[in-house]
């Protein structure tokens, strides 16, 4: 009887909470009149995404640098985006860590990194987005708001991809797979597609003549910068999947149904007209 009541309590506790964190319908029409790649899904994969995002500003810190304003749509807007690729997987994945700051632009980021010769150098450098793993998510407020399409760019599902990454240990571009949501998608069917495919996409990268690269990395839909680790490529090819799925779907199809798969969505369907959608 105590723990009935106990449960009771702490489920009218949990409502209140989340009611706190309701997100306003004119600031929610406003998310999706800025991100046409979520307007267009269906209505009922909207209604989960907002409940997911309330549920998710319910359980982050966000805060701010540089004396950046923080307003309500600031935060939906991250929250929808950062929720988006969960839609469908266990919101846990993200319940290691609270905090989210938001700079105005891009910020600087300090690393050590080794050379060829071993030898270890501290650098800085600028960025739009960093997921430190068991920390916080950084995001340039610039680069999250949405613009002109250049490839297929969203930071904030870049850097929440890679804290998915981090939940089974360092990010390898290799994320935590669920039995009872993924069956026989294990680590080994994973590679057998993802690995060859980022070491095509290397070797790709690496022989673009120099006189032709400025022109390749204005065009290519995945950002060079993927080549750089295998995690990059995970996190690049994800933002591909939920920004510009068709043109993800026809360029890298192999990659597209493994994405489809560990995602558990098909947007390329979502977003195809309505004839095409059931062939």
């Amino acid at each position: 009887m105590l723990k009935t009541v106990w449960s009771r309590l702490r489920r009218a506790r949990e409502t209140r909470h989340l009611a706190r964190h309701a997100i306003d319908d004119a600031v929610w029409q406003a998310v999706l009149d800025q991100l046409p790649f979520i307007a267009r899904r269906s209505p009922e994969d909207r209604a989960k995404l907002r409940e997911l995002a309330t549920k998710f500003l319910a359980d982050k810190d966000f805060s701010t640098a540089h004396n950046l304003p923080l307003t309500e749509a600031m935060r939906a807007s991250v929250a929808a985006q950062a929720c988006l690729p969960i839609l469908h997987l266990p919101i846990a994945l993200y319940r290691s860590w609270r905090g989210i700051v938001l700079y105005p632009g891009e910020f600087l980021i300090r690393k050590t990194v080794q050379d060829e010769d071993g030898v270890v150098h501290d650098v800085a450098q600028e960025a739009s987005g960093e997921a430190w793993e068991g920390g916080p998510v950084l995001l340039s407020w610039q680069d999250v708001q949405p613009s002109e399409p250049v490839l297929a760019y969203n930071v904030v599902i870049h850097e929440f991809v890679h804290k998915i990454d981090m939940e089974n240990g360092e990010a390898d571009g290799v994320p935590p797979l669920l039995r009872r949501l993924h069956g026989e998608l294990d680590q080994d069917a994973w590679c057998a597609v993802f690995d060859p495919a980022y070491e095509e996409f290397c070797h790709h990268v690496s022989n673009v003549p120099d006189a032709q690269w400025e022109e390749f990395a204005e065009t290519s839909l995945l950002d060079p910068y993927a080549a750089e680790h295998e995690s990059e490529f995970f996190a690049v090819c994800a933002e591909a999947f939920f920004v510009a799925p068709l043109a993800f779907r026809n360029e890298y199809p192999a990659l597209y149904n493994l994405f489809s798969r560990y995602f558990l969505q098909d947007p390329a369907t979502a977003l195809a007209p309505p004839q095409q959608r059931h062939g």
